[in-house]
Parts: structure tokens; C-alpha cells; sequence
């Protein structure tokens, strides 16, 4: 299922959120100019480099990167890092990589689907809390779902990268303003492809579950590395959103009963 469109009409253009989508564009672009590819994404230095690291958190002054990876079993290895006293060659300081890591994405499909969310969930909560609040709540959502994940495994050492922390604060803060919300998505059934409307807060909903749920997955049985999706950053994201969003959001709209049907 892939969201296409609420039925929720915008009384402001969403800077914000378009900037915010042009910005998480232009830095994917500017990452993969050395190494990388426009598929696959930026080259294993600069995700190390631009990335917040738990690890580095919890141990003030030290720094890790990746030297390499021993293979447990055929076709599974397990990465292996090395952590030090002061930064690695290129690397930019740990309170700066909880900025820099979410505008840094893995690959072309994390950004798309990552800007596909913000970009149809965002203009309203935007409209909702205006233009300045938006902002502060949509910086302070990553900070805290980057937290979160810091707060689950102090100790790891897999880098942390994307927009997915700070859109969940916004997804949560979009289906308690506007749970009755209805969205336009594509559905694939097999072979057959159709458009349905579907309640946001089925959708957005479904999606906070599944992150619960794979988290608490991984605890039990932990990727080797501690390494894969940050599933607490986008649990404690999306907590954040609910939270917060009543106190910031001023003017919140009238839901339309449903889409016109022609």
C-alpha cells in the first residue's frame, strides 16, 4: 500500500515542508558526488562520517568507524568497528552528526519513501502549528527518536542516518490531530493494482505497530552489530508527535466527510 494523497485541503503553501523535502534532496545528491551511486546511495566513509553513532553518545570524546567484517556463516558477516579518542579523519563531531544524520539517507528508496510520508503527512500538521513551530517540532522529533534509539543500545556502534525519526513525530502528530482523515493509496492485490481511500489512522496506525513490533523483535534477537532499521528512533519519534502536538498546534482544520466520488 502506498499513499498518495490526504483528503484534507491545505489553507497555506507548506514551505516548511517542501524545503525540508528540497534539503533531504540536495543533501542525498551532495552525499553520493564522492562514491557512492544515485541507487545504492553514499559511499560506507561518508555514512560513517555524517552519521549519529550511539556508541559516541554514551562515551564522551571517542569515536567509532568501520575496519572491516568477519563472516559467521555463508553470506552473513558481521561488521566490525573500531572506536577511539577523538575524531577519524573527516568525521564531524558528535553533536553535530544528530543533525547531520537526518538529512543523510541510505539508498534511493529510503529517501523516497521517507520524502513520500513527509510530503503528504507534513503540509498539515505545518498548517496546523505554522511555519516557525513546525520547524522547531519537526528538528526537535529527530533529537528525541535519535534519543530513543541511543537510550535501547547505548553501546551500538551501527550508525544511525535518515528523515524517518523526525517524520514519525510528524505521522503522530497528524493522526491525533486528524484521525477521521482519509488518504488516497495504491494497492496492489497480486497483479492487480487499484487506488482506494483508506483511514489515516489505519494507515499510520498499522505502520506505528509494525515498528513496535519489529522493535521489540530485534531485542530479542539482535542483528549481529546491533546494525539494520532504527525502529525505536521511529517508536520514539512517532511518542514525541503525540505528545507535543496539541501544545503547538493552533488551528487545526474540519476533516471533509470523504473524497467526491465522480
Amino acid at each position: 500500500m502506498i499513499p498518495l494523497k490526504d483528503n484534507i485541503p491545505n489553507e497555506r503553501f507548506p514551505f516548511v515542508t517542501i524545503a525540508l523535502v528540497l534539503l533531504n534532496v540536495v543533501a542525498y545528491l551532495v552525499s553520493i558526488r564522492h562514491g557512492g551511486s544515485f541507487i545504492n546511495g553514499p559511499s560506507e566513509s561518508t555514512e560513517l562520517h555524517y552519521s549519529a553513532i550511539p556508541y559516541d553518545f554514551t562515551h564522551t570524546g571517542k569515536y567509532c568507524t568501520l575496519i572491516g567484517g568477519i563472516e559467521t556463516a555463508p553470506g552473513t558477516v558481521v561488521p566490525q568497528f573500531q572506536c577511539k579518542h577523538g575524531a577519524y579523519p573527516g568525521q564531524v563531531s558528535t553533536w553535530l552528526s544528530a543533525f547531520t544524520a537526518m538529512f543523510l539517507h541510505a539508498n534511493i528508496l529510503h529517501i523516497a519513501g521517507n520524502m513520500l510520508f513527509l510530503a503528504i503527512f507534513g503540509p498539515n500538521v505545518e498548517d496546523a502549528m505554522g511555519y516557525a513551530r513546525y520547524i522547531g517540532f519537526y528538528l526537535a522529533g529527530g533529537l528525541v527518536a535519535l534519543a530513543a534509539q541511543i537510550v535501547v543500545g547505548p553501546n551500538s556502534t551501527a550508525p544511525t542516518l535518515g528523515a524517518s525519526g523526525a517524520i514519525a513525530a510528524v505521522l503522530g502528530g497528524y493522526i491525533l490531530l486528524y484521525p477521521r482523515a482519509r488518504v488516497l493509496s495504491l494497492v496492489f492485490i497480486f497483479f492487480f493494482v487499484t487506488i482506494i481511500e483508506v483511514p489515516a489512522v489505519f494507515i499510520l496506525g498499522f505502520w506505528f505497530l509494525e515498528q513496535v513490533y519489529f522493535g521489540s523483535a530485534n531485542l530479542t534477537n539482535p542483528v549481529g552489530g546491533g546494525g539494520g532499521v532504527a525502529y525505536f528512533a521511529h517508536v520514539g519519534g512517532f511518542l514525541f508527535g503525540l505528545a507535543l502536538v496539541r501544545v503547538l498546534a493552533t488551528h487545526v482544520k474540519q476533516v471533509p466527510p470523504r473524497y467526491p466520488v465522480y
